[in-house]
């Protein structure tokens, strides 16, 4: 029998507790349990490449500026619904500094992280047509999203843009905007799980046709400015963070402190809603809400204040500090977050060195930047089977199938790697390799 660092029985007798059939369709969180469990029963370290959790400390301007809030009294004021008025006006200037791109603060709603961002969207497209009664995935994506759209009882549509990059995109998207039943369209750029990014002809097919089939555009930018194979770090200066808002006024943008700032632990982010759209009214909207019918209102004064009755006051004042310094050009917080795209370097070679592949590998004809995350296969090996044999070599991440992808691999987040998992990756991955046959 073979001889694995993790031994396989300790393995398999935790997803069974789980009760999970198939690992490949295993959570996030049951991923990261069963990794904790074996790491503590083995005494063995894991390499945890599951969850996209921020690795590095928070930004000490957002901290400073929060604990200055709350020395200054702010827990005890109940936050503005719309949110703190200089926050507003910071996210409005931050998206003219990165993205080259005018929204009025009115449209800058602070949301308790892109989740609640994502949800509220979710939640007022869905109620703008009832004929319109499904969101559309540009796949792989955040699975968690849908499992909102599953708690809302929502419905929505999906496919692997894999082998839909460039033109092809365009007869894809029309293939399902064409029945009438979508309302919105959501991705995520750069993209979790595979950090390819939509390239700038890609967005604007995305834009022109949301404008032509009257859909909303929901871009989530949780690793804003995070494609590194160019320099998006200087404000107000070309080349800018790519955005479908240049190519349609039916989006929403998602903003998220989490990656960008390694604020994640107090959930905290901006949702901006295009001026035409925030303003504009929907008979379905004015049905449901006796009147009140336009999206922006209903996003803010119904949906959010039902959710939570606002944002966190004092986290307000950190995503505000955070947003203004950078777009000042005295806090450059892409380059905090750049070895993010060093380890993701340096886990590819490792790798690929014992016969791995890339799933997702090319933007087009570029090569995939490196970043947060990267996607993994093996020869021969389902995405499945692939997530359970690695499990044994003390390696957990999670399969592509959950993601929305039909291509078989795995997720890996660069996030939580230690200098000294680089040697242990390699030694454990020739293990890997000599078991399967791969010289």
């Amino acid at each position: 029998m073979e001889k694995t660092p993790i031994e396989k029985q300790l393995i398999d007798e935790a997803i069974e507790a789980f009760g999970i059939n198939d690992f490949g369709k295993a959570t996030i969180r049951e991923v990261k349990a069963i990794a904790a469990q074996a790491e503590t029963a083995s005494g063995i370290e894991f390499i945890k490449m599951e969850m996209g959790v921020p690795g590095l400390p928070p930004s000490d301007i957002g901290v400073k500026a929060e604990i200055e809030a709350l020395q200054n009294g702010v827990a005890s004021i109940y936050p503005d619904i719309n949110g703190f008025p200089e926050l507003k006006k910071q996210a409005s200037r931050f998206i003219k500094a990165y993205i080259d791109n005018d929204l009025s603060p009115e449209g800058c709603v602070p949301v308790t992280g892109s989740m609640q961002g994502s949800y509220a969207a979710f939640l007022t497209c869905s109620q703008i047509d009832e004929k319109r009664d499904t969101i559309l995935f540009i796949d792989p994506g955040f699975p968690v999203q849908k499992q909102q759209l599953i708690v809302m009882g929502e419905k929505y549509e999906t496919f692997d843009v894999y082998k839909y990059r460039g033109d092809k995109l365009k007869d894809k998207l029309e293939s399902f905007l064409a029945k009438g039943n979508i309302s919105a369209i959501v991705y995520s750029n750069p993209n979790n799980p595979c950090w390819i990014c939509l390239q700038e002809e890609e967005l604007k097919i995305i834009g022109q046709l949301a404008t032509q089939y009257d859909v909303i555009v929901l871009e989530d930018l949780a690793y804003f400015a995070m494609d590194f194979r160019k320099d998006l770090s200087k404000p107000f200066e070309a080349p800018y963070q790519p955005s479908v808002s240049h190519y349609t006024d039916n989006y929403v943008l998602l903003i998220s402190g989490s990656k960008a700032f390694s604020y994640a632990g107090q959930r905290i982010g901006v949702t901006c809603i295009s001026d035409k759209l925030y303003h504009r009214s929907y008979p379905g909207l004015m049905h449901r809400y006796g009147g009140t019918g336009t999206f922006g209102s209903v996003f803010v004064h119904r949906v959010l204040y039902a959710l939570s009755s606002g944002t966190s006051h004092s986290a307000q004042y950190a995503l505000m500090a955070m947003l203004k310094a950078a777009a000042d050009g005295t806090y450059n917080f892409v380059d905090e977050v750049k070895i993010y795209g060093h380890r993701a370097q340096k886990l590819k070679e490792i790798f690929l060195k014992h016969g791995f592949t890339l799933v997702y590998d090319k933007d087009m004809e570029l090569p995939v930047a490196d970043g947060f995350y990267f996607t993994i296969g093996y020869p021969g090996m389902s995405s499945s089977e692939l997530a359970k044999e690695l499990m044994y070599y003390g390696v957990s991440a999670i399969s592509l199938a959950t993601t929305g992808s039909n291509q078989q691999g795995l997720r890996a987040c660069t996030s939580f790697i230690k200098e000294h998992q680089y040697d242990q990756l390699d030694e454990r991955m020739a293990c890997f390799a000599k078991n399967h046959s791969i010289k």
